[in-house]
């Protein structure tokens, strides 16, 4: 396979790319997220590691995620249960934990195939809830043609509820996904993020409450 490494360490990536060309992969070595971004879409597999000097591997994740189906592993010395459950929440096929032998590393890639990989992700940029459109490439919202100015945890907040129209996000996930921290739960940040994007669209429906859930798109009444 053309395996895309996404290492910054120079001795881990020299170790890995001899032990992935021996087993007949072609590897690409990327030591940034931009490159990793960049390069992703013409290889077959990628190794992703979350400690990049340019971005937190978790963001690059969830980037590609929103483009691409490709076989992911995350390759990483973060050990705490909560980043493992980030890591496969935002996409990753499989968790690897550093140091590891080289033959894990080999069988996690295997099944990973095996298993085969997940639907590609829609590709629609615009998504539209009565007379509001949410712009996700260029982060622009209108309402009825009129642009509204969002700050940029409120545009990711409806950006996040926007990429699947309907399908209800947990606090929590919002939490981890747009601040980077589920331990705000406690916190009211999310629900005045909430009043202030109702407000400033001047649709009250467009964000639902599920008492208990979380939250999802809704109408524009």
């Amino acid at each position: 396979m053309r395996v895309l490494l996404v290492e910054d360490d120079d001795r881990l990536a020299s170790a890995l790319t001899t032990a992935l060309d021996r087993h007949g992969h072609q590897v690409t070595r990327a030591g940034l997220a931009v490159d990793a971004l960049r390069l992703a879409g013409g290889v077959d597999f990628v190794l992703l590691d979350l400690g990049l000097p340019d971005m937190d591997g978790l963001d690059v994740l969830r980037r590609l995620r929103r483009v691409s189906a490709v076989p992911l592993i995350v390759v990483t010395a973060r050990t705490e249960e909560r980043e493992v459950l980030r890591g496969l929440r935002s996409g990753a096929d499989d968790y690897l934990v550093k140091p590891f032998r080289t033959v894990e590393l080999m069988a996690r890639m295997e099944a990973v195939v095996r298993r085969g990989t997940r639907p590609r992700p829609p590709r629609d940029d615009v998504v539209s809830v009565g007379d509001v459109r949410i712009d996700l490439e260029y982060r622009q919202v209108t309402v009825a043609g009129r642009p509204v100015t969002l700050t940029r945890r409120e545009f990711d907040l409806l950006a996040m509820l926007a990429r699947e129209p309907g399908v209800v996000r947990g606090r929590e996930e919002i939490l981890d996904e747009v601040w980077g921290d589920p331990l705000l739960s406690a916190s009211r940040s999310l629900d005045v993020h909430v009043a202030h994007l109702r407000s400033k669209t001047g649709r009250p429906g467009l964000v639902e409450t599920l008492r208990g859930t979380g939250y999802r798109l809704g109408s524009t009444t």
